[in-house]
């Protein structure tokens, strides 16, 4: 159920990121290596990245349609750069839209959201306070709901990998059937979730080239990528990379 990647490091182009590699996240859209549920990714992709000297909100490019399909992303990717980008390539839960409100990354503030997975809806919806004062969902797809409730939490004044790690492990024990991988960034960190899916990530220290990638599947096939277990979190900036236990 979807794909997602993010890298924080040295500016790159979102063609090197999204399309170059030979496992790319475009590739994954249609010919994924790791995915455990599902086999194509055609229902939708977005990509969200910062551009710091300009605004601290970042910019989001989200389509309904395959990636493959979408002439407009392959003409300016390659002239897009920034040192922070999330992206995602969508394969719906059965029964959610098939819109661009439903696509992620999901925004709040300088907030950017991807889930990889399915839980239910009537979980999501019992965890959300509508007093809080964030904002409402973009969708009522599962994703949207889960990003409401990251935000929820993330207005009350909780940090962002306490409000992923909280959301995650309270809609997984209410629901175990649900698949909650989360990928989320401020722009200066990176934050995700292993919860019934894939996800690897990979310290790049190759000359000026400085970063950090963390994806559902690798990229390519280097043996620097590192598997996560399953029920973790991973909070990381471009060097340092903390790993803990949800569950």
């Amino acid at each position: 159920m979807c794909r997602h990647m993010a890298w924080l490091g040295t500016p790159r182009t979102l063609t090197s990121l999204l399309r170059d590699p030979p496992h790319s996240l475009a590739r994954q859209a249609w010919m994924p290596r790791r995915m455990l549920h599902g086999k194509i990714n055609a229902d939708g992709f977005g990509v969200g990245w910062y551009v710091t000297a300009m605004r601290t909100e970042p910019a989001r490019y989200r389509r309904a349609v395959p990636i493959w399909t979408d002439a407009s992303f392959a003409s300016f990717a390659g002239v897009v750069n920034s040192s922070c980008v999330l992206g995602a390539v969508r394969n719906a839960t059965v029964g959610m839209p098939i819109e661009e409100t439903a696509t992620a990354p999901y925004a709040y503030g300088r907030y950017l959201l991807s889930h990889n997975g399915r839980v239910d809806v009537d979980v999501l919806m019992s965890m959300l306070d509508w007093t809080r004062g964030a904002p409402a969902p973009d969708s009522r797809c599962d994703s949207a709901l889960l990003a409401a409730a990251v935000w929820q939490r993330l207005a009350a004044g909780v940090s962002l990998a306490a409000a992923v790690a909280e959301v995650v492990v309270a809609a997984g024990r209410a629901d175990g059937a649900a698949r909650l991988n989360l990928l989320a960034t401020d722009g200066s960190q990176l934050v995700a979730t292993t919860w019934g899916e894939t996800l690897s990530y990979r310290v790049s220290t190759d000359g000026d080239d400085i970063g950090m990638d963390v994806a559902s599947e690798p990229s390519d096939d280097s043996n620097e990528w590192v598997d996560l277990d399953d029920h973790q979190l991973l909070t990381t900036d471009t060097r340092d990379v903390t790993i803990s236990n949800l569950i």
